[in-house]
C-alpha cells in the first residue's frame, strides 16, 4: 500500500509566502476616460477613485466545452473563451464626483432623454487595471516591516482592455438607515484582459497607462511602458 509523508503545520507555514495574499490589499486604476467623455475624469477624480473604490474583482473567464458525439461516446473539445463582466464598488462622498463621472460616461453612450449617443467604440471605451498588493515591499518577504510603510509590492496586475459601463447601480435611501455611508457599484463589459507584473508605478496618476498587449503570445505577460 502506498503512503505519503505526513505534512506538519510548520511545513505548511513555510509554503505560505508572505503570509498569503490579502483581499483587502488592492488598487484599482482607470488612467483616463474615453476621448468622448474625457472631461468627466481629471486628476482629482483619479486620486479620489484610488481611495474610494472599496471593492473590486480579480477577473475570471470561461472556456466552455463543446460536446461532439461519436459512435455513442461524447468527445469534448475546447470552445471559445468568454470574459466575465467586471464590477467595482465605490464609496459615495458628498461631492458626488465619482458617481457623476460614471453617469456622464453612460449618458455619453446612451443619452437619458432620446437614446442617442457616441457611435464610435473607440470614443466610449477605455482601459483599466487592478493591482493585487502585498503586505511588504518585497513579494514573499519574511521581514516584519514594509520599509517604513512607504510602499506595498505589486504582486500581480490585471489589465482590462476596451471596457465600458453597462450598469451604475441605484443607491437606496431610507429614514431607517443610520451609521452607513452610501456606496454604489459599476459593472463593466470587458473585451479581454492581460496579466502583468509591476506595471507603471508612477506616483502621479496622470502618468499611469495600461500597457497594451499587441501579440497573442503576450496575453499572460503585459509589458511595462517605457520610461
Amino acid at each position: 500500500m502506498a503512503a505519503i509523508n505526513t505534512k506538519t503545520i510548520s511545513e505548511f507555514k513555510t509554503k505560505l509566502a508572505g503570509g498569503g495574499a490579502r483581499p483587502n490589499l488592492f488598487e484599482v486604476v482607470i488612467p483616463s476616460f474615453p476621448s468622448g467623455i474625457n472631461d468627466a475624469w481629471d486628476q482629482e477624480e483619479q486620486r479620489d477613485f484610488k481611495f474610494l473604490c472599496k471593492a473590486s474583482q480579480l477577473p475570471g473567464s470561461t472556456v466552455p466545452a463543446i460536446s461532439v458525439p461519436f459512435r455513442g461516446r461524447i468527445l469534448k473539445v475546447a470552445g471559445d473563451r468568454t470574459f466575465d463582466d467586471w464590477t467595482i464598488t465605490v464609496i459615495n462622498d458628498e461631492s458626488f464626483n465619482l458617481r457623476t463621472a460614471f453617469e456622464k460616461w453612460m449618458n455619453g453612450i446612451s443619452k437619458l432623454d432620446d437614446g442617442t449617443g457616441i457611435v464610435n467604440p473607440n470614443s466610449y471605451m477605455t482601459d483599466a487595471m487592478v493591482r493585487q498588493l502585498g503586505r511588504s515591499n518585497t513579494a514573499g518577504s519574511t521581514d516584519n516591516n514594509n520599509g517604513g510603510g512607504q510602499q506595498n509590492v505589486i504582486l500581480r496586475t490585471y489589465n482590462f482592455f476596451d471596457i465600458f459601463p453597462t450598469e451604475v447601480s441605484a443607491i437606496d435611501l431610507s429614514y431607517d438607515t443610520s451609521d452607513t455611508i452610501e456606496e454604489f457599484t459599476v459593472t463593466f463589459a470587458v473585451q479581454y484582459y492581460a496579466i502583468g507584473l509591476n506595471v507603471n508605478d508612477a506616483p502621479d496618476p496622470s502618468q499611469e497607462q495600461v500597457p497594451r498587449v499587441l501579440a497573442s503570445n503576450d496575453l499572460l505577460t503585459a509589458t511595462p511602458p517605457a520610461g
